[in-house]
């Protein structure tokens, strides 16, 4: 099962979808940091991305993911954001 979760950013509406099963874990090891993902994962953060991506989404529009809600237990947190500036 697939979970759709709709976001109205400046009155245009993106789904972000997380895939059945979906293991999403994010570690700062200090110098670098690793998103380790499954399958489900993987396919998970590209739909976010895409969906920050697409046309019409405004500069600074972001999306977080945290531990034990849609990160694996001992994440760090994690912010995807659009940024459009140069």
């Amino acid at each position: 099962m697939t979970t759709h979760v709709s976001a109205v950013i400046d009155r245009t509406t993106r789904v972000f979808m997380w895939e059945e099963g979906a293991r999403i874990e994010v570690r700062n090891l200090g110098g670098e940091i690793v998103i380790e993902a499954n399958a489900a994962g993987l396919k998970t953060l590209a739909g976010h991305l895409l969906a920050l991506a697409q046309d019409g989404t405004p500069d600074g529009a972001h999306l977080h993911l945290e531990e034990n809600n849609e990160l694996e237990e001992g994440s760090v947190g994690l912010v995807l954001e659009r940024c459009d500036d140069e």
